[in-house]
């Protein structure tokens, strides 16, 4: 195992987001990563950030820190040695909580501040006792290139072994978005010898991002002590600006914009009034804040009612507006450790920016490939990748519903696919508007009304035998699923993803009417990626096939490990059943029985076992003892249901239950690709879901 040591060159230097951003970086190489922050940051009782946001974001299970106080009374008795060994334990303990062991150890050092002037050497005999790498974190704001040269040259003197080893690289963070990258770094390596060797190389520069930094309005109200009168979305809204109302509503109606705070007296009926309009015309506001302990008179808290108890946070401070504007601006940066959609995004936006490349062979990657536990971070990152590289064309039917175009929005602005929204463009452009969004230029629009003729002929060439007419293939292609789907048909687009309205029947009919099933596939199924805490599997069928035979499910199953295969899970599949081996009898087990037989025969270069109980499947320990010779027991990645009704209720209970991220379903067997969204699908599920699709478009047999 490798322990990379992630330490700040000064104060404020974003070292913990850093430094889980670099853990799921890592993570999303395959490897699995253990997270320790060997001593407290603070004396408070609460876990340290870092601790938190590990365990509850990528579920490291990671030891409590040594107290502060502890470290601190140990280091003024001269006892540092001590403090040591209770590192290492906590470094072993952090490794073993790995399931079959960890191959790289993230360690955060300490941050720098004024209090701990101790902190600096400190961090280099953790460093050098945990025999880590060091990962130096730095700073852009403020600091001029020279002294930045400086700084990472003392500090990379200070981490460095006498062998000249223990240096893994460095970080910038909050670089200014109009950096000139190459004339900074040609300054960096002019006037620092460690950087111009390359024994120091740079792993990221992190640009600064004003949306990460966005409280929400819950947090800005817990800040100012304000009272809430109602606290509507108080707890989703982000604050992106913050409006003092010194002007007349005219000169200041231009910033009523989507996360706006307006910070008015209750007495500027004017503004409140603008404010509750802006808020009933689609603006999501992130919030009303009264100021001097004031309210809007009767008569307009009447008439804006509508707005001032629905979803917009309405809070009220008994301070003024320029000392609550000067309080507001003092609001700690910290992110607070109820806010977990906040960091999930900061990681994930510093993940995207760091390289690992540079670690090279300081790094083990997983030495069997059929061994791969594939997490969750990994598999999104790489599904992402693929669905770039694949470039495809998606038609989304359902183009004026908001979270499909918020998706449609993000898969352009990304690189994920080529979306089309079929919608009338107007209604799709209030739509963007309602939400404060722009719809990029890449993103197409095409209006049902100005294309559906051109598909009625096609339609009726392709249900000729079953004696469409082109007055009912016209009033069937009203339907936007069905237009969608022709446009499939033709080749003029490479995949389909609807289902947020619609349900589906409505969006798997006319696939198996116009696209039908691929060559060599008799029946169409359906899987989901679950996103476990460790890793990647795939449950199938468990949203088309009622109760399939054993044929069926034989074909179930090998659709279901081919598409494991192609989005990176080796297949291990598991023929699941009430009973394990010959413990049990009867019709369902003889079906489970017949169908991995069925599997074995067609498919021999998969490995499959059944019947098997679900937890003999999945926990390693119960598989040896109830099927301890089987290639799969314990270690399935693949794990097909007997029937639907045991699939849908097994997914919908593990997503439940355990805080899981189901991705899909995901439909197999069609000739082109066609997926079915959740009807409270949110927006990520449906970008994955074209992602995914995009994929599928590359993998088709025609």
């Amino acid at each position: 195992m490798k322990t990379l040591f992630v330490a700040p060159t000064r104060n404020g230097v974003g070292l913990t987001s850093t430094a889980l951003g670099l853990l799921r970086a890592l993570e999303r190489q395959g490897l699995k990563v253990a997270f320790l922050k060997p001593i407290a940051q603070t004396h408070e009782a609460a876990p340290d950030d870092s601790v938190h946001f590990a365990r509850t974001l990528a579920h490291a299970v990671t030891p409590d820190p040594i107290g502060l106080a502890a470290a601190e009374e140990q280091l003024s008795l001269g006892q540092e040695e001590e403090l040591m060994e209770g590192v290492i334990a906590l470094a072993r303990q952090a490794a073993a909580g790995v399931t079959g062991g960890a191959d790289v150890l993230v360690a955060e050092g300490l941050a720098l501040n004024e209090r701990n002037g101790y902190a600096g050497p400190l961090n280099a005999s953790l460093a050098r006792n945990l025999e880590a790498d060091v990962v130096l974190v730095s700073s852009l704001a403020g600091v001029t290139p020279a002294t930045l040269a400086d700084e990472l040259e003392i500090a990379a003197q200070a981490f460095r072994r006498s062998d000249g080893s223990g240096l893994a690289g460095y970080v910038l963070n909050f670089a200014p978005r109009e950096l000139d990258f190459g004339g900074l770094l040609a300054e960096l390596r002019a006037r620092s010898r460690v950087l111009a060797s390359g024994d120091l190389p740079l792993l990221g520069v992190i640009a600064q991002s004003p949306a990460l930094g966005a409280p929400r309005t819950l947090d800005v109200a817990r800040h100012l002590g304000a009272e809430i009168l109602n606290e509507g979305e108080a707890t989703l809204r982000r604050v992106v600006s913050t409006v003092v109302t010194a002007r007349s509503v005219p000169k200041m109606a231009d910033l009523f914009t989507s996360g706006a705070l307006v910070v008015t007296p209750g007495d500027r009926e004017d503004v409140v009034m603008a404010a509750a309009l802006s808020h009933l015309s689609g603006v999501p506001l992130a919030g009303l804040l009264f100021t001097s302990g004031s309210a809007p008179e009767p008569s307009i808290e009447k008439l804006c009612r509508a707005a001032l108890g629905s979803t917009l946070p309405v809070l009220r401070v008994e301070t003024n507006s320029y000392n609550t504007a000067s309080r507001l601006s003092r609001l700690d940066a910290r992110v607070p450790h109820d806010d977990l959609e906040r960091m999930e995004r900061t990681l994930d936006f510093i993940a995207d920016r760091l390289d690992t490349v540079p670690l090279g062979t300081r790094l083990r990657t997983p030495e069997v490939e059929g061994e791969r536990r594939l997490p969750p971070s990994a598999f999104r990152y790489e599904l992402i990748q693929k669905a770039r590289a694949a470039n495809k064309r998606i038609v989304l039917p359902e183009g004026e519903e908001p979270r499909t175009v918020r998706a449609a929005i993000r898969c352009v602005e990304k690189g994920i696919a080529r979306c089309v929204l079929l919608a009338n463009p107007e209604k799709v452009r209030q739509v963007a508007e309602s939400q404060s969004l722009t719809l990029p230029q890449g993103l197409e629009v095409l209006d049902p009304a100005s294309i559906r003729a051109n598909y009625v002929a096609p339609m009726v060439d392709l249900r000729r035998s079953k004696g469409l007419t082109a007055p009912q293939a016209e009033a069937q292609l009203e339907d936007t699923v069905v237009l969608g789907t022709m446009m499939l048909a033709l080749g003029e687009v490479d995949g389909l993803v609807s289902g947020a309205v619609h349900t589906t029947a409505n969006t798997v009919r006319p696939a198996l009417q116009l696209i039908k099933t691929a060559p060599g596939a008799s029946l169409v199924s359906s899987i989901f990626f679950m996103l476990m805490p460790e890793q990647v599997l795939v449950y199938g069928d468990a949203a088309i096939n009622p109760n399939p035979g054993a044929e069926e499910l034989a074909d179930i199953a090998i659709q279901s490990a081919d598409s494991a295969r192609a989005f990176g899970i080796p297949p291990r599949i598991a023929m699941l059943s009430y009973s394990t081996g010959e413990s049990g009898a009867g019709a369902d087990v003889e079906k489970v029985k017949t169908a991995t037989q069925l599997v074995r025969e067609r498919r021999p270069d998969l490995p499959v076992d059944g019947p098997l109980q679900y937890d003999a499947a999945s926990v390693l320990s119960v598989g040896r003892q109830k099927a301890p010779n089987s290639p799969v027991a314990g270690r399935a990645t693949v794990f097909i249901f007997p029937d639907l009704n045991t699939g849908n209720t097994t997914y919908k209970a593990v997503q439940r239950a355990a805080g899981v991220v189901a991705v899909g379903p995901m439909l197999q067997g069609l000739r082109k690709p066609v997926n079915d969204l959740s009807r409270g699908a949110l927006v990520d599920d449906i970008v994955y879901t074209i992602a995914l699709t995009a994929i599928q478009a590359t993998q088709e047999r025609l």
